[in-house]
């Protein structure tokens, strides 16, 4: 059985036990802070992204996001295989949102017997519980393009969801990481916007409120469309400096499904920048292919 090592980028918001346990290195994205001229990386240290959060509540202009470059991807690719991996497999931020997967694509092609990279369609907690999956088929003894066809397939049969409100859609506006349609732009400031994210990876809103707890009931409507109430998922509860009300969701969520795994997470510098504090939602594995 190949030795395979599982790379996500920084924006998968893996819960960091999960690190060490599913043997996942991350790769970072970075933030540029234009008005000061510094950068930094988007690491999965929860000091550093509370930090960050706090930057964002008080800045006044937005800082810049950029992928991982192709060089930055081979070196990660080389590491692994000088430590003894056979194989490498690797999930990357939805392809619509971010250039990370041609990124990782371009990088792969040196090594095309021996990695291969998945555009998840998904982002944030999502690609959490899709690395666990593939942890999950690795040890089943499958290769890295096995697991590649076989995650695909799942994802068509919508085994894997994201679903989470913001409370300020302007930092979503100003980073045209939205569809601008009608209905939905101007005068949501003081809204929650629920949005989940569709077959082709990108980020649709649906739904609007004037508190958190129709929010959550929007996602639950949403993911009801998906999955049944009664259902069998693993959970990666995702926030941007709102666990309170990730918390509360939780709850609502255990009682509509039979959950079998449930990790909280906080949403990393990226993804915050996009999003802004406020933001809470989950990513969600549907179990009943197992």
């Amino acid at each position: 059985m190949s030795k395979i090592k599982l790379i996500l980028d920084s924006t998968g918001d893996i819960p960091l036990n999960w690190v060490k346990k599913l043997d996942v290195d991350n790769i970072p994205l970075h933030v540029l802070w234009e008005d000061n001229n510094t950068s930094e990386d988007d690491i999965r240290d929860f000091e550093s992204i509370k930090n960050y959060w706090d930057k964002l509540e008080t800045c006044e202009a937005l800082p810049k996001t950029s992928q991982p470059t192709p060089v930055e991807f081979k070196n990660l690719f080389e590491k692994a295989f000088s430590e003894g991996y056979d194989q490498i497999f690797v999930v990357c931020l939805s392809s619509a949102m971010s250039g990370t997967f041609n990124s990782a694509e371009i990088a792969s092609r040196e090594y095309s017997d021996k990695v291969a990279v998945f555009d998840s369609r998904l982002a944030s907690a999502a690609n959490a519980v899709v690395i666990r999956r593939a942890r999950e088929l690795a040890e089943m003894g499958k290769d890295v393009f096995e697991i590649k066809e076989i995650i695909q397939r799942e994802r068509s049969e919508h085994r894997f969801g994201a679903y989470f409100y913001v409370s300020n859609f302007n930092f979503l506006v100003k980073g045209g990481r939205v569809s601008k349609f009608a209905g939905f732009v101007g005068g949501l400031l003081n809204l929650r916007v629920s949005i989940f994210i569709d077959d082709n990876g990108n980020m649709i809103p649906f739904g609007k409120s004037r508190g958190s707890k129709k929010a959550q009931k929007n996602l639950l409507a949403e993911l009801k469309k998906m999955i049944p109430e009664g259902e069998s998922i693993v959970l990666t509860m995702v926030n941007s400096d709102n666990m309170e009300e990730a918390e509360e969701l939780a709850e609502l969520l255990k009682k509509k499904y039979d959950v079998k795994e449930i990790e909280f997470t906080p949403m990393g510098k990226v993804i915050s920048s996009h999003v802004g504090p406020g933001t809470a939602g989950f990513g969600v594995e549907w179990l009943r292919n197992s």
